[in-house]
């Protein structure tokens, strides 16, 4: 790439959600000269600290469990990711099709059939009663048990169960929830927008449109928003996403016409930029 194509972008103050997987969409707007604004536009982030659950899933792979009991589908995707990250991902879906894979609920389901797999159980109802109920009548002495959380709930009752039915329970909670802090960064984003401070906001997905809209909403600035999604050039991976932008009351000035993914969002961006007044850019 030319010193001309890596300064493509240069002096534009882009507001891009912030997650590890994100990050990859930031950094290639940033090669092109861009100021990448990471804002946590997603209520679910990556857990602080991926060490601990790089070696569980080093573990899971080395010495696979007897059971793995999911409970979120967020938790199997988030597992994932971090193998991925670390370039283990074809061992864990080796491990995760020999192990018995126990569900709660419908989303994990769907999740593991994604990947070509599915529960071996799961118990009704889907909650954590059910899943206990389901196991009493198996037989869990000396079994090593895998058990992926979810944040702020430690599910003491699960984990006291498996240690009374003579099971090893190892527990991982692979995400975590945005904080206030991280709450007061999207309302001094949404700010900065408003007065005009940045050139665009990138979306890539629904969730991230919402929880602008509800953080907003929660803490009396409707009219900063509105402000905000009128001011600010919006990007928008697809037109699902786009719909929710409109549906939030914003327009949106550039979306890939395929491909619907990073990639392609960046070199639509890069098109919105040549055509200047058109797309609503610069």
């Amino acid at each position: 790439m030319s010193e001309t194509e890596t300064q493509s972008m240069a002096g534009l103050r882009v507001v891009v959600p912030e997650t590890r997987e994100l990050e990859v969409l930031a950094r290639m707007l940033e090669r092109q000269g861009a100021e990448a604004i990471r804002c946590p536009l997603v209520a679910i982030i990556d857990a602080p600290d991926p060490v601990p659950i790089e070696a569980w899933l080093r573990r899971f792979i080395a010495t696979p469990p007897d059971d793995l009991i999911l409970l979120t589908g967020e938790g199997l995707n988030r597992l994932l990711g971090v193998a991925a990250r670390a370039g283990i991902e074809t061992g864990f879906r080796a491990a995760l099709a020999g192990v018995r894979r126990i569900c709660r609920g419908p989303k994990p389901s769907q999740r593991l059939r994604s990947i070509g797999l599915g529960p071996d159980l799961a118990p009704e109802p889907a909650t954590t009663a059910g899943i206990i109920a389901g196991l009493e009548a198996l037989d869990l002495r000396g079994r090593r048990v895998a058990v992926q959380l979810y944040p702020d709930n430690p599910n003491a009752p699960l984990l006291d169960f498996l240690a009374r039915a003579g099971a090893e329970a190892d527990p991982i909670l692979p995400y975590a929830y945005a904080t206030r802090a991280e709450d007061r960064r999207v309302l001094e984003t949404l700010g900065a927008m408003a007065e005009g401070r940045v050139d665009l906001v990138v979306f890539t997905s629904t969730p991230q449109v919402r929880r602008l809209v509800s953080l907003a909403e929660a803490a009396g600035r409707q009219a900063m928003l509105a402000e905000a999604l009128a001011r600010t050039p919006i990007a928008a991976v697809g037109p699902v996403v786009a719909e929710a932008v409109r549906a939030a009351g914003g327009q949106v000035a550039v979306m890939p016409e395929e491909n619907f993914h990073m990639k392609p969002m960046v070199n639509a961006i890069l098109a919105g930029l040549r055509d200047g007044a058109s797309s609503g850019l610069r």
